[in-house]
Parts: structure tokens; C-alpha cells; sequence
């Protein structure tokens, strides 16, 4: 019953299939309202023709409507390809036991029965034509059933005077659904009218924005240019001013030579910002991510203004603060840049003070940190007034004739705008006269919390520069490629033997400093070759022995300590323990037992 709102002109050529497509939207909206004004007629049959019809003609009624709703989806997607005229043939079908109610009203015999049924016959029709207002060719088809129910009133009353009353009602009926048409028709022009103009605007608006974009695409495009073209004759005049520096001036040329290297200093830092502004519109600016050490990251930053702070006589003080993580992933020359910006600000515009740089780091997870880089200066401090436009490009706080410090006003631009790039922010505050907080917070990833300390190099020399005689007695190869490696790094003579019996023949001939002795060897093992050259009265006889083994149990090295050795070191060999035993080698056997017994003694 409730139909579609408005039902345009066919498509594709063929009739009714644009105003069907049209109305199966509205109809597929409003199929909730449907229901509602179903339960409505319900109650007023309620009071006329009593539960039973009223309870029949309202089930029928939601079964039909619930059946149309099935098929309009169903074939939704098919209107103008052979499905245009279907819609209304179902609209049609359906208002049929919509109009069925003021019959049932009508020959009920209740005494308010003949008034019910006009209104529901007037309402049906309004229903109808103020959802297809704009097409009333469709609103007459799909409304007959009304028409049929009127004319089965009229011809119960034909030939009584009612019969001309219920006429009488037809032309009210039908003036007033003119009306209703035509000012529907006449507020829908109105609105498709304003609709015509507001898209002509909106295409204009669109072209002047394409327009605008090209404009500045084309300005960019001419800066970005000009900043590259005119950097390459002034690095030629400041590589001339170096060189011309080189040479041999009088003082009023040195004095111009200055000048020319300052002023071209500035001119090239004005052209950066430019290059580096238009590189930021055209969305050109590029980041790179690397491992950065906040170490050495502090150092690039911190180091030129420090000097220029204390040329000023200002307090530089730096500190951290948090968790602040060894390394980070991130952009370290772009980080830079920001960071340059705000500390430059601050010792340019401090006259006394101090100027503090504070780096704060927050743990956000496991491997993610925020970093707060707060530059702090005890300056004049900024109004509230000028801090709203503190970070518009191309002006300055002090925009006056006789401000004291040049400058295009680009710096907090582009280090705001580098910075939201890189997803953070700059915000500050400020009190007049007291100073002010500029904080450039971002987020980055972690790679390191805690660098790891590289080991120091452990030295085999002893303390007296001797080169000791070291015999190594060791069957592994490569147990004995790095001990003699380690010996020779510090000028040490070594032999190897790879085991305990070919060590006690080249004990028997050769004369040597220390011997280090393996325990578990082939052939022989370590202590009854270490027993065997104790023994003996060879020349090693009295020549400190460090025996080596996996096991580290008491009981071993006190086995190895009985069998003559001086000293027992665990594997893998720890060099330090081993380069404190050789540097104790001059004072023989018992300088080298000492360090066990002073070892055991700490340990009790």
C-alpha cells in the first residue's frame, strides 16, 4: 500500500522501468511503515465488523505485504531488463486487500460503519498519491482497487438519496488530491531546481580547487626549481670565499670576506628551507629508517649549541630522563632537523638564562617508546596572541620593521609538519618573561633498551714486557690454533704438543716458561704427564704448569694440584684468569700457586 516516493522516467527505453526502479527503493524503505498503518486500519475495523474480521483482514493483509516484500527484493536487480512493469502490477495486487477494509466497514451494519469506510477510502487514496506524487499516471493504476471498492459502495446505494451524497464526495476527494499533486510537484521542481544549482556550483567549486591545486603545484614545482638552481652558483660563490680566505688579505678584505661568507651562509639556509617547505606541499620528502643511537644522536644535536650557548654566556645543561632506550629505529638527519630548529630558537632568542635540553622516554610496550624532546629557555616568553599563529609559515613573533633576527619564518613550519609526518607533534608553552617549552614528542620503534658493553680486549702480555717460552700441550686443533694465537698476539714464543707423551719428549730438550697442560688427551693424558716431567730431571722439572680440563670439580683440581701442577684452569679458558697466572710467572712455582691459594682463601 505504501508506495514508492517519487517515480522518475523509464531507462533503457523501456516504459515504467525507471519509475518501477524507483519505486521498489521507496517500497523497500518504507515496508516497516507499511506494517505500522496495517495495524492502524486493523483497530478501526476493530470497532465495526468486530475481532474475527478485523483479526482475519489484518493477517491477510501483513501475509500479502509480506509476500510482496520477498518478491520486490527478489527481483530488485533486474528492473529495466524486462521487470519495469512488474513492480506496479504487484503494488496493485497488494492494495486490493488493503481496499477490501472499507467494504468490510461498509456493510458491517454498525452504526459508525458507512463514516469508517469514507475515511479509509480517502486515506487510501492519499496514501497512494502522496507516494507517487511525481508520476500520477502510476498513482491512478495502482490505486483502483479503491476505485473498485468505491463503486461497489455506490451501487449498494443506488436508487436512495445517500446515493448522490456518496457522490458529492468523489469531485472533494478528487480537488483535493489535485492540490495535494500539484503542490508536490511544484515543491519537488523547487527542490530539483536548487539541486541543479548546487551541483553546477559544486562542479565550479571543484574546478576552482583543481585550478588552485595546479597553481600551487606549479608554484611549488617553480620554488622547488629555483631553490636547486640557484644552490649551485652559491656553493660556487662560497667555495670561492673559502679559498679566497686561504690567501694572503689586507683587514678590510678579510672584513668584506665575511661578510660574503655570511651573507651567503644565510642565503643558502633560506634557500634549504624553501627546497625543503616545497618538498613537505608536494609530499616529496623523504625518510629513511635505520638503527640511531641515542647516544650519538645526542652528541649531533647537542654539540653546535653548546658552544654557541656558552659564547652568549648562557647555562646549556642537558639530562635524560625515563626510560630512554640505546637504540631506536627511526631518521636520524630528520630528528635532527626538528631538534636543530627548536634549540637554534631558543639560544638565538635568549639574552641570559640558561637553555635546557631534556630527553624523556616512556615505555609503551616491549618494543615501542615515546620520546618527549623538551628545549626549555629562560627568553622573553611568547603571548598568547602570537602563539596562535606561532607555526604559520612565512611569519614571525617579532614581524616588526626593526625586529632584531632575520629569517623566513619556515623553521617551526617545516619542523612541525616534519614532524607530524613522522606521526608526532611540536607543542609549546610559554609565560611571558619567564620563558618558554618547546616538546617535540614521537613515537618509535625499540631495538635495543640497553646497549650491550663490548668486552674489553683481554692482553696476554705480562707486566715486565718478558716474552715467556710457552709450551701447549692440547689435542684439539683449534683449542690449540687459539691459545697460540692468543700467545703470539702479545710477542710470546709457543710449541704444541697434541699429548701428554710427546710433551714429555719436547720437555726433555727444550727449556720453557710455562707449560699449559691438558687433562683428557690420547696416548697420555694430562696429570701422568705432568707426574712424568715432575719426576724427571729434565730442565722443565720446576717449570709452572696450569693444567686445563671441562670438569670443574673440586676433586679434579685437587687430583691435578697432586699430580704437580701450580694452577688449574677450567675450558672454556678464561684469559684473564690465565694472562694473571703468566704475568705471576717470574716468581716461579710459588708465585703462580699463590694466586690459587689467594683465590681458595677469597672464596672461604
Amino acid at each position: 500500500m505504501v508506495e514508492s516516493d517519487g517515480i522518475g522516467k523509464s531507462n533503457n527505453g523501456e516504459p515504467g522501468a525507471g519509475e518501477a526502479a524507483q519505486a521498489l527503493r521507496a517500497i523497500l524503505q518504507t515496508q516497516y511503515l507499511r506494517y505500522m498503518i496495517i495495524g492502524t486500519w486493523a483497530l478501526g475495523l476493530l470497532a465495526t465488523v468486530g475481532l474475527a474480521i478485523a483479526a482475519l483482514w489484518f493477517v491477510g493483509t501483513v501475509a500479502a505485504g509480506a509476500v510482496r516484500g520477498a518478491v520486490e527484493k527478489r527481483i530488485s536487480d533486474r528492473v529495466g531488463a524486462g521487470w519495469g512493469l512488474v513492480f506496479p502490477a504487484v503494488a496493485t495486487a497488494t492494495t486490493a486487500a488493503w481496499a477490501t477494509a472499507p467494504l468490510l466497514a461498509w456493510f458491517s451494519g454498525a452504526e459508525f460503519g458507512h463514516a469508517l469506510a469514507l475515511a479509509l477510502l480517502v486515506s487510501g487514496y492519499v496514501l497512494v498519491f502522496a507516494q507517487l506524487r511525481s508520476s500520477p499516471r502510476q498513482a491512478i493504476v495502482i490505486s483502483s482497487p479503491y476505485g473498485v471498492a468505491a463503486v461497489i459502495i455506490a451501487a449498494s446505494l443506488w436508487g436512495t438519496p445517500t446515493f448522490w451524497q456518496f457522490l458529492a464526495v468523489v469531485p472533494f476527494t478528487g480537488a483535493g488530491l489535485v492540490v495535494l499533486v500539484m503542490m508536490t510537484m511544484l515543491r519537488e521542481e523547487r527542490i530539483r531546481a536548487f539541486q541543479e544549482h548546487q551541483s553546477h556550483l559544486i562542479e565550479e567549486l571543484e574546478t576552482a580547487r583543481d585550478r588552485a591545486n595546479a597553481a600551487n603545484d606549479a608554484k611549488s614545482s617553480f620554488l622547488g626549481v629555483i631553490s636547486h638552481e640557484l644552490r649551485t652558483p652559491m656553493n660556487g660563490v662560497l667555495g670561492a670565499a673559502q679559498l679566497l680566505g686561504a690567501t694572503r688579505l689586507e683587514p678590510t678584505q678579510r672584513e668584506y670576506l665575511s661578510i660574503i661568507r655570511n651573507s651567503g651562509d644565510n642565503l643558502l639556509s633560506l634557500l634549504n628551507d624553501i627546497l625543503d617547505m616545497t618538498k613537505i606541499e608536494a609530499g616529496k620528502m623523504t625518510f629513511e629508517v635505520v638503527d640511531v643511537s641515542i647516544e650519538d644522536l645526542h652528541k649531533r644535536v647537542t654539540g653546535p649549541f653548546q658552544a654557541q650557548a656558552e659564547a652568549k654566556g648562557l647555562t646549556f645543561s642537558t639530562r635524560f630522563e625515563g626510560d630512554v632506550p640505546s637504540v631506536v629505529r627511526g631518521d636520524p638527519l630528520r630528528v635532527c632537523q626538528v631538534i636543530h630548529n627548536l634549540l637554534s630558537n631558543a639560544v638565538k632568542f635568549t639574552d641570559r638564562g640558561e637553555v635546557t635540553y631534556v630527553v624523556r622516554g616512556e615505555r609503551l610496550a616491549g618494543d615501542r617508546v615515546r620520546f618527549d624532546f623538551a628545549v626549555t629557555d629562560s627568553g622573553a616568553g611568547i603571548s598568547p596572541e602570537d602563539l596562535a599563529r606561532l607555526f604559520q609559515p612565512f611569519t614571525q613573533v617579532d614581524g616588526s620593521s626593526t625586529r632584531r633576527f632575520g629569517g623566513t619564518g619556515l623553521g617551526l613550519t617545516i619542523a612541525r609538519r616534519m614532524a607530524n609526518i613522522m606521526n608526532g607533534d611540536i607543542n609549546v608553552t610559554s609565560t611571558v618573561g619567564e620563558g618558554s617549552t618547546f616538546t617535540f614528542s614521537v613515537e618509535t620503534d625499540v631495538v635495543e633498551w640497553a646497549r650491550q658493553e663490548a668486552a674489553e680486549p683481554i692482553d696476554a702480555e705480562v707486566s715486565d714486557g718478558q716474552a715467556l717460552n710457552v709450551l701447549v700441550v692440547e689435542d684439539h686443533p683449534v683449542n690449540r690454533m687459539i691459545l697460540e694465537a692468543w700467545l703470539g698476539s702479545a710477542g710470546h714464543a709457543s710449541v704444541s704438543a697434541e699429548n701428554g707423551q710427546i710433551a714429555i719428549d719436547m720437555a726433555q730438550d727444550q727449556t720453557f716458561d710455562l707449560i699449559i697442560m691438558d687433562v683428557n688427551m690420547p696416548v697420555m693424558d694430562g696429570l701422568t704427564a705432568t707426574r712424568a716431567i715432575r719426576a724427571g730431571q729434565g730442565a722443565n722439572r720446576e717449570t709452572p704448569i696450569v693444567v686445563l680440563s671441562a670438569s670443574a670439580r673440586s676433586e679434579d683440581h685437587a687430583a691435578g694440584l697432586d699430580a704437580g701442577a701450580d694452577a688449574y684452569l677450567n675450558k672454556p679458558i678464561d684469559f684473564a684468569a690465565l694472562a694473571h697466572l703468566m704475568n705471576r710467572v717470574g716468581l716461579g712455582r710459588a708465585g703462580v700457586r699463590s694466586c690459587i691459594e689467594n683465590s681458595q682463601a677469597a672464596a672461604a
